[in-house]
């Protein structure tokens, strides 16, 4: 199972996130697996596309994953992913 954290701007969207227990071999796989639980959120970590949308971070064990695109990054059990919606403006 890989654990997934997110930040509190989420939560406001979305008032019952909270860490999750998903079983996922890629952070591809992973994010679809959200909405099972939560409905529409994977609508705010990727654009129509599937690619992670801009303002949108996640690390892997406190490492930013590398493929933005294809989300094709490999995740093992125990991995500790974060998902950040970093806030813009001015």
């Amino acid at each position: 199972m890989i654990t997934v954290r997110f930040t509190a701007h989420l939560k406001r969207w979305f008032p019952g996130l909270d860490t999750l227990s998903i079983p996922a071999t890629t952070v591809r796989e992973l994010i679809p697996a959200l909405d099972l639980h939560h409905p529409g959120l994977s609508a705010w970590i990727v654009d129509e596309q599937g690619a992670l949308r801009q303002h949108v971070n996640i690390f892997v064990n406190r490492s930013m994953i590398n493929d933005r695109q294809g989300l094709g990054d490999t995740l093992q059990p125990g991995d500790e992913v974060h998902i950040f919606q970093a806030l813009s403006g001015g």
